[in-house]
């Protein structure tokens, strides 16, 4: 072993190596200080947000302040929860119909002369109708057109029977005009205001109907209609609530007051009932019972056969 060699294992070598590894130590805390000092700087802008207070971040981020606000619903989208949603536009409300107050509910329009298309059995509200009238009546404008060749007939409604005339010509030519009507037998008609009409719809009130009519019976006083020579007297109280012996509608009535008077004007005698269960006859004065059949309103049915029964002596 050299000299050097056992100088260093001696007690003064072994002092000697702990000085040089204490200054290496230290040399290298100093390095990764300058490292670290160095470093430090570089990163304080990426550093400093995340060490700061959640408001002061939100002070300079757009997106945070609006977030602190309440956001804006989408107009397409329900409000937040929570919200309190506006009110319906009065304008909107005020608008709605009430279908009670309808023409086609009440049977009379906002002019004061009805629509004349009120429901019969089972209307959820009774039009206002006249016991009597004044016996003056409104020829309505032409409203149906037929053809040139066909029977003239006119439309007149009584002054202050709440119905229009208008209406009522356009469904008396429609029935008329249907295909389950008199026109399977030949029969054709178009609408004229003048007296050139061979044929005249009077829709009266009960009291001038009992007049034209020449009611006597007391069990038919301010009920029936009835063909008076050239005129058809539609009773006003069956036009707008049908008749209790009918199943259907006012409107499906009114067609078999119209086919019954004018199958009489035809020449056509009174029928009764062929067989329960039956179709009664549009000759039959089903205003007196159906006797076992059911109500129709129709001389002809869709393939347009005759509703026939037997003859009422």
């Amino acid at each position: 072993m050299s000299e050097q060699r056992r100088a260093a294992d001696g007690p003064r070598g072994r002092v000697a190596l702990r000085r040089q590894r204490k200054q290496r130590v230290r040399l290298g805390a100093i390095g990764a200080t300058v490292c670290l000092a160095a470093l430090g700087t570089a990163a304080v802008p990426l550093l400093l947000p995340r060490l700061l207070p959640d408001n002061a971040s939100q002070a300079g981020s757009p997106e945070a302040v609006r977030t602190t606000t309440e956001p804006t619903p989408d107009p397409g989208t329900s409000a937040t929860k929570g919200a309190t949603s506006s009110p319906p536009d009065d304008s909107t409300v005020a608008g709605s119909p009430d279908p009670s107050e309808s023409p086609a509910a009440s049977g009379t329009s906002g002019s004061g002369k009805g629509s004349g298309t009120g429901s019969g059995k089972g209307s959820s509200s009774t039009p206002a109708i006249p016991a009597s009238g004044p016996g003056t009546f409104d020829t309505a404008p032409v409203t149906v057109t037929g053809p040139a060749s066909g029977t003239p007939f006119r439309v007149q409604v009584e002054d202050g029977a709440g119905v229009d005339p208008t209406d009522a010509a356009r469904q008396i030519g429609a029935i008329l005009n249907d295909r389950r009507g008199w026109g399977q037998a030949g029969a054709t008609f178009r609408q004229v205001t003048g007296a050139e009409a061979e044929l005249t719809f009077k829709v009266a009130t009960a009291s001038t109907t009992d007049k034209l009519c020449n009611v006597q019976q007391p069990q038919h006083i301010g009920e029936v209609n009835c063909r008076a020579g050239v005129n058809v007297v539609i009773n006003l109280k069956r036009w707008q609530l049908g008749s209790p012996e009918f199943d259907g509608p006012a409107t499906e009535y009114r067609a078999l007051i119209v086919n019954h008077e004018v199958g009489h004007w035809l020449g056509r005698g009174h029928l009764t009932c062929p067989g329960a269960g039956q179709p009664a006859p549009a000759m039959m004065q089903q205003i007196d019972g159906l006797k076992g059949c059911v109500s129709n309103a129709w001389p002809y049915d869709t393939q347009g056969r005759y509703l026939d029964g037997p003859a009422v002596p």
